[in-house]
């Protein structure tokens, strides 16, 4: 029998093998996760609600069906977490909002969290998120500061901070979350786990985001072909999203499997080390960054240095944002507004001094560069940059310390871009600094090209803590 330590060690798939075997049960792994839980919230404040005895009948229902041969879907009994952004029947959504009343029937399913329930997956908890995700970082007035597991002292980066923090810390192989400008490439980057932003809308959202068409649902994994598996698991088309795409055509992850021989060999890749002179990268990522690139151009990528045809888009996006942020708070009762954020509210207020020629202006330059990278992509099937300029700096900040930028995209530059252009993008960890904060490398393809963004983030291991 595998000791429940070791059992929060496995990747999904490790698990479903277990499983298949017998060696061992949803339930004893569901155990080992919610005991991991107990032990790392009190220092990392990854999870908003655990429900343990709701887990723990899932993981039994789960066994039951293992043990007469019939598991229902490809996530039968593996324990699953969810950003507390995206709605799960039983308990309410909080949002990181102490706007949100726990009151009420909280009777609807996500599109995502749906379909994990189709496939037999075990929800063991709602995890940690800014208020309504809108910063990258993960503090709240409603939950505190989310840590990382490498550095309780450091941040888990945001707006998906708990599900990453979860996944590095082996309190569950997978989580779900989402990204508007970053937000799960950001937390996976610092705590050194794949996080995978597909294409706009291949994962079904609704409620829609108040950040309309940024905003992404996407898997955080251990690595990329658990990612692949559980963007099998959640795609597809729900009618609550009117904007959803039809259904892949073929499994991700049958797919991965199947490349696995070929590798990256013969792709095309465009590696962007600093966006042309425009972002500062610190030494010790530009090394980590720069040999993951080597190791791609030794497995038989074709590589050489090429820069996206934009100048930062940061105005654009800021316009895109605090609009979004301030029709939320325009939807809140008066009485509650003061209950915001300050960070938030004072973006919302820029948000509502814009006009709409402002917004449609925005909308135009979004076009443009979706347009440029559209042209970018004829040339190379991936582009490749740092993730982050950065390792995670101190919890409880919205940038580091000194830093010029009083906002969370003056240390993003290389996430938001690909938001305004909804492509895949994904980050993988190739390293870490010498403190042992973990590093990722980013990957991009062209629009509906999530399986050449997998084939090549497979190139590397995940190293999660354990």
């Amino acid at each position: 029998m595998t000791e429940p330590s070791e059992l929060t060690d496995l990747t999904a798939r490790q698990l479903l093998a277990g499983y298949r075997a017998g060696t061992f049960s949803p339930t004893d792994a569901t155990r080992a996760v919610l005991a991991r839980i107990d032990d790392t919230q009190p220092r990392l404040n990854a999870f908003v609600r655990v429900d343990s005895a709701t887990a723990l009948a899932q993981a039994r229902a789960a066994t039951e069906r293992w043990h007469a041969g019939e598991p229902r879907g490809l996530l039968d009994g593996v324990p699953v977490s969810v950003k507390d952004l995206l709605l799960q029947a039983g308990g309410p959504t909080l949002r990181g909002s102490n706007t949100t009343s726990e009151e009420g029937s909280w009777g609807e399913d996500a599109p995502a969290v749906a379909r994990l329930r189709e496939h037999g997956a075990v929800l063991v908890g709602k995890t940690t998120t800014p208020e309504f995700g809108w910063k990258g970082v993960t503090d709240s007035p409603r939950t505190g500061v989310t840590r990382n597991p490498y550095d309780p002292a450091r941040t888990a980066g945001g707006s998906s901070g708990g599900s990453a923090a979860a996944v590095a810390a082996g309190a569950g192989p997978l989580s779900l979350g989402t990204d508007g400008g970053g937000s799960i490439r950001i937390p996976a980057s610092f705590c050194g786990v794949v996080g995978l932003k597909p294409t706009y809308g291949r994962v079904p959202l609704h409620p829609a985001s108040p950040f309309g068409a940024l905003s992404h649902v996407g898997p955080i994994a251990r690595d990329a072909a658990d990612a692949a598996l559980l963007l099998d698991v959640i795609s597809g088309t729900d009618d609550r999203d009117p904007t959803a795409l039809e259904p892949p055509a073929h499994s991700y992850a049958a797919a991965l499997a199947e490349d696995a021989a070929a590798g990256v060999k013969g792709l095309r890749i465009g590696y962007s080390p600093s966006f042309g002179g425009q972002v500062a990268v610190v030494p010790a990522v530009a090394a980590a960054v720069r040999a993951a690139v080597t190791r791609l151009a030794g497995l038989g990528a074709y590589v050489e240095e090429a820069d996206p045809d934009f100048a930062d888009p940061v105005d654009v996006f800021h316009t895109l944002w605090n609009a979004g942020a301030a029709r939320l708070i325009d939807r809140l009762p008066l009485e509650k507004r003061q209950l915001v954020d300050p960070g938030l509210r004072m973006i919302a207020a820029r948000g509502a001094r814009l006009s709409a020629v402002d917004l449609l202006a925005a909308q135009d330059a979004r076009l443009e560069i979706a347009r440029r990278m559209a042209r970018f992509h004829r040339r190379y099937d991936l582009l490749v940059t740092p993730t982050l300029p950065l390792t995670a700096f101190e919890a409880g900040r919205e940038v580091p310390e000194g830093s010029a930028p009083h906002r969370w995209t003056g240390w993003t530059p290389f996430t938001y871009p690909f938001n305004l252009t909804q492509q895949p993008a994904a980050t993988v960890p190739v390293g870490s600094d010498a403190d042992g904060l973990p590093i990722g490398l980013q990957l991009i393809a062209a629009r509906h090209g999530d399986a050449v963004v997998l084939r090549a983030a497979a190139a590397f291991p995940g190293t999660p803590m354990g």
